[in-house]
C-alpha cells in the first residue's frame, strides 16, 4: 500500500480518517509488521516504555505550594502568631481568614485540575502502532521501544524515531527548530517527537521513547502548564508591586509610632501597629482570582470545552477579531457527492477511457473509487466520494502525490485492469485549469450556491514532475455539498452583536466560502477576496483584511501573516482551526483555538481545545472570559479601596502621633463584610461586560480617591470622638464611632461597585448591613468585638461625617469616570 495525503482541495482531515472503523483485515498492512506481541511483552518488562505523563496541569504539590507560600501569606502568618502571643484570640481572627481562604484556592485549584486533566485525557490523541501486521490505535503511554508508528497528515510524532516507509512524507519541525518550512523525509531520516505531518505520509520506528525522546526532554524544562500573556494576571502583580512599597515605610513608621505613644503598654503597641498594618494587605485578591479562573475551567470543562492555559479565557474574552476556518468550523466534517459532471477531454473516441477518449460516467467512477480506495486516511470529501463510489478491487495505485495546501491538488498514478497505466489529479478546478478556461464559468455558478466544486484531471507527466499540473485534460467535475453547522449562524451572530470581527479564511474557492457565508449570515459575505490577490505588504494586507469578511484561496503561510497584519492594527486576534494548514496562524494568534476532532499538532499548539467539535461553544468562553475579568475589575476596587485607607490612615497617625484607632478585630469584621464575602459572590456572578484593556490604570483611578476619602472622612471622626470622649472607656467609644463611619464609607463603596443593581446584589448589600447592626445591638458581640457606641451626638456625628463623605465619593467617582475614561 501507497501511503497517502489527503486527496481533496480541502483541508487535511482532522480526525486522521477512517482507521479507527477499520476491520482487523482491512487494518492488515503489508511490508514491514511490526514487533510482535511477545517482542511488546519482553521490552515493557524491561520498562521500555513511552511512561511521560502527560502534563495539563500544575501537580497537587505545585498547587498546594503556590497558594500557601505567599508573600502576604508570610506576612499575615507572622503577623498572626505574634497576636496569638499578646492579644485575645478575637485579634486574631484574620489569621483564621487566611487559613480559610487559602483552603478555599487549593480545593477550588484541585477540583480545576482533576477536570483539566480528566478532559486532556479524552482529547489526547492516539497513533496508529503496527503490531503483528495489524494496525491499530493505541495510547501514547503505551508505545515501546521499536515500535512501527504510522503516520498521515496532521498526526504528531509522539517519540523520537528513524523513517522506515515514506511517500512524500513531508515533517513540519517549527515547534522544535523554530523553522517553519516543513522538511521532507525518507528511510533512514530521524523524525523528532513534538514535530507533525503536514503532506504525505509512512512509518517510522521508535528509537527514543519515554523521558529520553526530545520532546519530553523539552517538556521536563517548560511543562505544558503555561500561562499565556494575562492583564489581568500581570496587572495584579504590578499592584501588589506597588502595595509592597507603601507598606514597608509605612508600616516601620507605625511600629515606631506606635511604641512611643503607647510606651506604657507594650502589648497594646503591638496590637495597634498590627492592627494598621494588616488591613494593608489586599491577600484576598490573589486568592478571588486564582478561584474565578478555577471555576471558569470547570464550567468550560462541562461544556467539553479544554482550557489548556488558564488565562487563555480572559484572552478571548478580550478578542475582537476571530478568524474562522470554514471547514470544520462553519460546516461539518460530512460531505455528499450531488453530481459529477463529464468533461470534453479532447477528440472523442470510444466511450472507454482509453488515450484521447472521452471518459463515461462509468469509467469516471472507477477512477474516483480508485483514487479513495488508494487512501487509508480519507478526509470529508473523499470519504464522500468513497461512499458514492466504492473502490474497484481490480485497479492498483502505483504511485501518489500527497495532498498540499500549497498546490490545492493532489494525485495518483493508478493501473487499470486493461494494464494500461494513467495518472489522475484530483484538486482545485481553478488552480489546474488555465484562467480563461470556460469550464471556470461554470464553476463559478456551482460555488455562488454554496457548493464545493473538485476538478477530476488526467496527466501525461510522471507525479514527481514539478510541471505536473500543465496541460492536464480535465475529465469531470465533481459535486459536493457541505453539511452546514446548525449552531453556525447563532455563533455568528452573537459575534456581530458582541462588536467581535468575524473573518472567513478558507483554503478554498472564495465564491464558494462566501456563499456558505452567506447562508450563515455572516455580514459581509457577499464581497469575497481572492487570497491570490491579497498585497505582500503588511499595512497594505491589513487593510483589505478589515475591509473584508471572507477570503479563499489563503495559503497556510497567508493565514499566518494574515493574523500578523492584524495584530499590526492592534487587534486581539483569536483563529480557529482543525487542520495542519491551520497551526502557523494558531500558533501566532492571541488565542487559539481547535476542534477536538482536529489534528493533533493543531491540538497542540491551541490554548482552548473544544472536544465536543461545537463552534457553538465559543460564545460560552467568551461570556466566561468577560465573567472572570469583570468580576475581578470589581472586587480589586473593594480590596485597594481598604488598602489605600489603611496606608493613609497609617501615615496620618505617624503624623500626628495618636494612637491607631483600630484592632485587627474592628477590621477583620470590617473586611468581612464590606469586602470579603461580597467579593465572593460578586467575583462568581454573571457579567456580560466586554474586557477592555488598561486594568490597572481603571482600577486605581476610582480605588485612589475613594481610599483617600474614607481615609480622611475617618479620622476626622476619630479626632473629633477624641475630644468628646474623656474619662474610662474613652478610647473604646473612639474607636467604636470611628469604625462606624468607616463601615458606612465602605458600604457605599461596595454599593457603587455592586452597580448594576439586581435582586440578589440590594440583597447582598443590605444583607451586609445587617450583620454590622446584629454586632452592634448584640451585648455579647459587643464585648467579642470590642465596639460600642456611646451617647448619641458622636455617634450622629460620625454617621453625618460618613454621609457626607459617601456623598463626596459618589460625585469624585462619577467625576474620575468622566475624567479620566478607561
Amino acid at each position: 500500500m501507497t501511503y497517502r495525503a489527503e486527496t481533496a482541495v480541502d483541508e487535511p482531515d482532522p480526525d486522521g480518517g477512517a482507521a479507527s472503523a477499520l476491520t482487523d483485515a482491512a487494518a492488515r498492512r503489508p511490508g514491514h509488521p511490526g514487533l510482535s506481541t511477545a517482542e511488546v511483552a519482553e521490552r515493557v518488562s524491561r520498562g521500555e516504555v513511552n511512561d511521560v505523563p502527560v502534563r495539563s496541569s500544575r501537580s497537587t504539590p505545585d498547587i498546594i505550594r503556590a497558594n500557601v507560600f505567599t508573600r502576604f501569606n508570610a506576612i499575615i502568618g507572622i503577623l498572626f502568631v505574634i497576636m496569638l502571643a499578646v492579644a485575645p484570640i478575637q485579634d486574631a481572627l484574620f489569621g483564621f481568614v487566611i487559613v480559610a481562604n487559602t483552603a478555599i484556592g487549593i480545593i477550588q485549584e484541585l477540583r480545576a485540575k482533576k477536570t483539566l486533566d480528566s478532559l486532556a485525557v479524552i482529547g489526547e490523541a492516539k497513533p496508529t502502532v503496527r503490531r503483528d501486521g495489524v494496525a491499530a490505535e493505541i495510547p501514547v503511554g503505551e508505545i515501546v521501544l521499536g515500535d512501527l508508528v504510522e503516520l498521515g497528515p496532521g498526526d504528531k510524532c509522539v517519540v523520537d524515531g528513524e523513517v522506515v516507509e515514506a511517500d512524500g512524507l513531508e515533517i513540519d519541525e517549527s515547534l522544535l527548530t523554530g523553522e517553519a518550512d516543513p522538511v521532507l523525509k525518507r528511510p533512514g531520516d530521524q523524525v523528532m517527537s513534538g514535530s507533525f505531518v503536514v503532506a504525505g505520509g509512512g512509518a517510522f520506528t521508535a528509537t527514543k521513547v519515554g523521558r529520553e525522546a526530545y520532546a519530553a526532554q523539552l517538556a521536563e524544562e517548560a511543562s505544558r502548564f503555561t500561562l499565556v500573556h494575562s492583564e489581568l494576571r500581570s496587572g495584579i502583580s504590578q499592584i501588589l508591586k506597588y502595595v509592597t512599597w507603601m507598606m514597608v515605610p509605612t508600616a516601620i513608621g507605625l511600629v515606631i509610632s506606635q511604641s512611643v505613644v503607647e510606651k506604657n503598654d507594650w502589648r497594646e503597641a503591638v496590637r495597634r501597629m498590627v492592627g494598621g498594618i494588616v488591613p494593608m494587605v489586599p491577600e484576598g485578591l490573589v486568592l478571588l482570582t486564582s478561584v474565578a479562573f478555577a471555576i471558569g475551567v470547570i464550567r468550560l470543562g462541562r461544556k467539553q470545552c479544554l482550557v489548556q492555559e488558564l488565562p487563555a479565557i480572559e484572552g478571548l474574552a478580550r478578542v475582537d477579531v476571530v478568524c474562522l476556518d470554514k471547514t470544520g468550523t462553519l460546516t461539518e466534517g460530512g460531505m455528499d457527492v450531488t453530481e459529477v459532471r463529464l468533461l470534453d477531454a479532447g477528440d472523442p473516441a470510444d466511450a472507454g477511457g482509453g488515450e484521447g477518449a472521452a471518459p463515461d460516467e462509468a469509467y469516471v467512477g472507477q477512477v474516483l473509487g480508485a483514487l479513495g480506495a488508494s487512501d487509508p486516511r480519507p478526509n470529508a470529501s473523499l470519504q464522500a466520494i468513497i461512499d458514492a463510489y466504492p473502490g474497484p478491487a481490480d485497479w492498483e495505485c502505483t504511485a501518489a502525490l500527497p495532498f498540499s495546501s500549497a498546490r490545492k491538488y493532489s494525485g495518483a498514478a493508478l493501473t487499470e485492469p486493461s494494464g494500461e497505466a494513467s495518472g489522475w489529479l484530483l484538486g482545485a478546478p481553478d488552480v489546474l485549469l488555465p484562467a480563461d478556461d470556460p469550464v471556470l464559468g461554470e464553476i463559478e455558478d456551482l460555488n455562488t450556491q454554496g457548493l464545493r466544486v473538485l476538478l477530476l484531471a488526467r496527466t501525461e507527466r510522471e507525479l514527481d514532475d514539478e510541471r505536473v499540473a500543465e496541460g492536464v485534460r480535465p475529465a469531470a467535475l465533481v459535486v459536493l455539498e457541505q453539511r452546514l453547522r446548525p449552531d453556525a449562524a447563532d455563533t455568528l451572530r452573537y459575534f456581530a452583536e458582541q462588536n467581535v470581527a468575524a473573518k472567513v479564511i478558507s483554503g478554498d474557492n472564495a465564491v464558494s466560502v462566501g456563499a456558505v457565508a452567506g447562508k450563515l449570515g455572516l455580514p459581509g459575505a457577499e464581497h469575497t477576496v481572492d487570497a491570490r490577490q491579497l498585497p505582500a505588504d503588511r499595512e497594505e494586507m491589513a487593510t483589505a483584511l478589515e475591509d473584508g469578511a471572507v477570503f479563499g484561496r489563503v495559503t497556510p503561510q497567508q493565514k499566518r501573516d494574515m493574523v500578523g497584519a492584524l495584530q499590526s492594527r492592534g487587534h486581539t486576534v483569536a483563529m480557529t482551526g482543525d487542520g495542519v494548514n491551520d497551526v502557523l496562524a494558531l500558533k501566532d494568534a492571541d488565542i487559539g483555538v481547535s476542534m477536538g476532532s482536529g489534528s493533533e499538532a493543531t491540538r497542540a499548539v491551541a490554548q482552548i481545545v473544544l472536544l465536543n467539535n461545537s463552534f457553538s461553544t465559543l460564545p460560552s468562553v467568551v461570556a466566561e472570559g468577560r465573567r472572570v475579568i469583570g468580576n475581578i475589575e470589581r472586587v480589586a476596587n473593594l480590596f485597594l479601596v481598604k488598602t489605600v485607607y489603611s496606608v493613609l490612615l497609617a501615615l496620618l497617625v505617624v503624623c500626628s502621633q495618636v494612637s491607631y484607632p483600630f484592632l485587627p478585630r474592628h477590621l477583620t469584621l470590617l473586611s468581612t463584610l464590606t469586602i470579603g464575602v461580597p467579593a465572593f459572590f460578586l467575583a462568581l456572578a454573571p457579567n456580560k461586560e466586554r474586557a477592555r484593556p488598561n486594568f490597572v490604570r481603571r482600577v486605581m483611578r476610582y480605588a485612589i480617591p475613594a481610599g483617600v476619602i474614607a481615609a480622611v472622612a475617618t479620622f476626622a471622626t476619630y479626632l473629633v470622638a477624641r475630644h468628646h470622649y474623656t474619662g474610662e472607656g474613652a478610647r473604646d467609644a473612639e474607636t467604636s464611632a470611628a469604625t462606624l463611619t468607616l463601615f458606612l464609607i465602605s458600604m457605599w463603596v461596595l454599593a457603587i461597585v455592586a452597580r448594576p443593581y439586581t435582586w440578589w446584589r440590594i440583597g447582598l448589600v443590605l444583607t451586609m448591613a445587617l450583620g454590622f447592626v446584629i454586632v452592634i445591638v448584640t451585648p455579647w458581640l459587643q464585648d467579642f468585638f470590642a465596639l460600642k457606641l456611646v451617647g448619641t451626638s458622636m455617634p450622629w456625628a460620625a454617621v453625618g461625617i460618613a454621609v457626607a463623605a459617601s456623598l463626596l465619593l459618589e460625585v469624585a467617582w462619577r467625576w474620575v469616570g468622566r475624567r479620566f475614561p478607561a
